[in-house]
Protein backbone atom coordinates (compact mmCIF):
# COMPACT_ATOMS: atom_id res chain seq x y z
CA UNK A 1 0.00 0.00 0.00
CA UNK A 2 1.43 3.71 -1.09
CA UNK A 3 1.61 5.84 1.69
CA UNK A 4 -0.11 9.41 0.33
CA UNK A 5 2.34 12.69 0.90
CA UNK A 6 1.92 16.15 1.19
CA UNK A 7 2.61 16.58 -2.69
CA UNK A 8 0.06 14.22 -3.65
CA UNK A 9 -2.67 16.43 -1.28
CA UNK A 10 -3.23 19.00 -3.97
CA UNK A 11 -3.52 16.51 -6.82
CA UNK A 12 -6.28 14.62 -4.84
CA UNK A 13 -8.02 17.86 -4.55
CA UNK A 14 -7.58 18.57 -8.00
CA UNK A 15 -9.34 15.65 -9.14
CA UNK A 16 -12.28 15.91 -6.31
CA UNK A 17 -12.87 19.52 -7.23
CA UNK A 18 -12.95 18.50 -11.01
CA UNK A 19 -15.18 15.54 -10.30
CA UNK A 20 -17.56 17.64 -8.41
CA UNK A 21 -17.45 20.31 -11.14
CA UNK A 22 -18.71 17.54 -13.83
CA UNK A 23 -21.08 15.97 -11.76
CA UNK A 24 -22.94 19.30 -11.10
CA UNK A 25 -23.17 20.11 -14.89
CA UNK A 26 -24.36 16.56 -16.10
CA UNK A 27 -26.68 15.53 -12.78
CA UNK A 28 -28.36 18.98 -12.34
CA UNK A 29 -31.35 19.62 -13.60
CA UNK A 30 -31.04 23.38 -13.66
CA UNK A 31 -30.73 25.72 -16.68
CA UNK A 32 -27.11 25.85 -18.05
CA UNK A 33 -26.31 28.95 -16.75
CA UNK A 34 -26.86 27.93 -13.05
CA UNK A 35 -25.34 24.41 -13.30
CA UNK A 36 -21.95 26.11 -14.36
CA UNK A 37 -22.27 28.35 -11.31
CA UNK A 38 -23.46 25.77 -9.15
CA UNK A 39 -20.81 23.08 -10.63
CA UNK A 40 -18.41 25.76 -9.72
CA UNK A 41 -19.28 26.68 -6.07
CA UNK A 42 -19.29 23.09 -5.01
CA UNK A 43 -17.05 23.32 -2.26
CA UNK A 44 -18.59 26.28 -0.76
CA UNK A 45 -21.14 23.66 1.35
CA UNK A 46 -18.42 21.92 3.22
CA UNK A 47 -16.86 25.29 4.18
CA UNK A 48 -20.12 26.43 5.25
CA UNK A 49 -20.34 23.07 7.39
CA UNK A 50 -17.11 24.33 9.12
CA UNK A 51 -18.62 27.67 9.73
CA UNK A 52 -21.36 26.69 10.85
CA UNK A 53 -20.18 24.32 13.65
CA UNK A 54 -17.88 27.10 14.85
CA UNK A 55 -20.11 29.30 15.51
CA UNK A 56 -22.05 27.01 17.41
CA UNK A 57 -19.35 25.84 19.51
CA UNK A 58 -18.86 29.45 20.65
CA UNK A 59 -22.41 29.97 21.45
CA UNK A 60 -22.45 26.68 23.69
CA UNK A 61 -19.85 28.38 25.34
CA UNK A 62 -22.26 31.05 26.30
CA UNK A 63 -25.06 28.26 27.08
CA UNK A 64 -23.11 26.00 28.41
CA UNK A 65 -20.03 27.44 30.30
CA UNK A 66 -19.73 25.03 32.96
CA UNK A 67 -19.17 21.93 29.92
CA UNK A 68 -17.67 23.51 27.06
CA UNK A 69 -15.51 26.49 28.63
CA UNK A 70 -13.39 23.34 29.83
CA UNK A 71 -13.69 21.54 26.67
CA UNK A 72 -13.02 24.18 24.62
CA UNK A 73 -9.35 24.93 26.30
CA UNK A 74 -8.74 21.30 26.27
CA UNK A 75 -8.91 20.95 22.63
CA UNK A 76 -6.96 24.42 22.37
CA UNK A 77 -4.31 23.33 24.34
CA UNK A 78 -4.44 20.09 22.60
CA UNK A 79 -3.88 21.97 19.06
CA UNK A 80 -1.12 24.27 20.29
CA UNK A 81 0.94 21.43 21.70
CA UNK A 82 0.10 19.27 18.82
CA UNK A 83 1.11 22.49 16.10
CA UNK A 84 3.96 23.69 18.64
Amino acid sequence: MQRVTAVDLPLAITILYVAGVVCGLLVSDARPLERVVLSLLWPLGPLAFVVTVTILLAASVVAYPLVMAPALAAIAFFLWWILA
